[in-house]
């Protein structure tokens, strides 16, 4: 993944990391005006577009897996064939930019959602937050992860991932006990748009995690 690119990195020590994970057939460089996006919101955030291992199986892109032959019963073990070097590549940049999983937020569109949201079913703790813009998990979850809030952002008119993944997976993940966001966005396709952005920001920003909230009543007096 050395065709990654570090969109900011703070002269100080930073205090959150942003992780972008492109879909299929693009490249870092197609998630960086989301990045420059967040840099404005996140000064003081370490942010990298991290560009796929493999190349795609149509055009001049990247690609996570392969989508060639693809069924609803074959992609969950795609998936996790390529998970490990997914999460080695994520607690590089941690090391990299000495940033902790807590702190950490991986953004991710279409194929690339899909890594976020299945990394963090495989290994509890990997990041605080997850943004999946127009993606799906592989599989409805089974378990909720603990302390990570995850956000969910889809087109109603995205003619590639249907947004009934998105409502499927919140509506599985609130019966888990988990944090999560849906927004389903009317007239929006398989993009990303500057109110997506914005919404990206509101959603990183605005929300408090369940987590926090539980361990302030836990602290509070009887």
């Amino acid at each position: 993944m050395s065709d990654s690119i570090i969109i900011q990195q703070p002269a100080q020590a930073a205090q959150q990391l942003l992780v972008l994970h492109h879909g299929v057939g693009a490249s870092a460089q197609h998630l960086s005006p989301l990045g420059q996006h967040l840099a404005v919101q996140f000064p003081n955030a370490f942010i990298v577009s991290v560009h796929a291992p493999y190349a795609a199986d149509v055009g001049s892109g990247a690609q996570w897996f392969s989508g060639q032959g693809i069924t609803e019963e074959n992609l969950p073990a795609r998936v996790a064939e390529v998970m490990p070097a997914f999460i080695h590549n994520l607690r590089y940049w941690q090391q990299s930019s000495g940033v902790a999983a807590s702190a950490t937020a991986m953004v991710g569109f279409s194929q690339g959602a899909i890594m976020a949201l299945e990394a963090a079913q495989a290994q509890a703790g990997l990041a605080g937050r997850i943004v999946a813009l127009s993606g799906r998990y592989a599989q409805l979850p089974t378990h909720a992860p603990e302390k990570t809030t995850l956000h969910f952002i889809h087109g109603k008119a995205d003619p590639v991932i249907h947004y009934g993944h998105c409502v499927s997976a919140a509506e599985r993940l609130v019966g888990l006990g988990g944090d999560v966001t849906a927004d389903v966005i009317p007239f929006l396709g398989h993009e990303i748009t500057a109110e997506v952005m914005d919404l990206v920001v509101e959603r990183l920003t605005g929300h408090i995690p369940k987590h926090r909230w539980e361990e302030v009543l836990k602290a509070a007096p009887q």
